[in-house]
């Protein structure tokens, strides 16, 4: 694995597991839906828990640290974390779920929209890379 080592704070790879077991039992195959969607998007990001403390995911030479998405568990909600740029660019494709300027929160007892999460984990991707430091 991988240490990346940035100016604000150390990416440091893994505890992603370690985090989805923490999770209620009921709850983590959808978070590792997630993970696999959003891994399926960019499979070869340092994925890392270091950064805020839940899954994230980054590339090495970008602001923020390279990151450009998370997710988390708060119940009632599997919630995903994207740039602010990917859910205003998806404004209308989101309506009927609860959303701040960077998080979208999908009811667990529902599962996640996995095509709705790819296309936000591409777009947070793009804002990110559009944006080199």
């Amino acid at each position: 694995m991988k240490t990346v080592r940035t100016k604000s704070k150390t990416i440091t790879p893994g505890g992603v597991d370690e985090y989805i077991t923490k999770c209620p039992k009921e709850i983590q195959a959808t978070m590792r839906e997630m993970r696999a969607a959003i891994r399926e998007v960019a499979p070869d990001s340092v994925e890392t828990v270091s950064y805020f403390d839940i899954p994230g995911y980054s590339y090495e030479g970008y602001d923020y640290n390279g990151m450009f998405a998370w997710f988390s568990f708060k119940a009632p909600f599997v919630r995903l974390h994207v740039r602010p740029e990917a859910l205003a660019s998806h404004k209308e494709e989101l309506g009927k779920y609860a959303k701040t300027k960077a998080v979208i929160s999908f009811p667990a007892e529902e599962g996640i929209p996995k095509a709705l999460v790819k296309k936000l984990v591409k777009s947070s991707l793009k804002a990110m890379m559009g944006l080199r430091k």
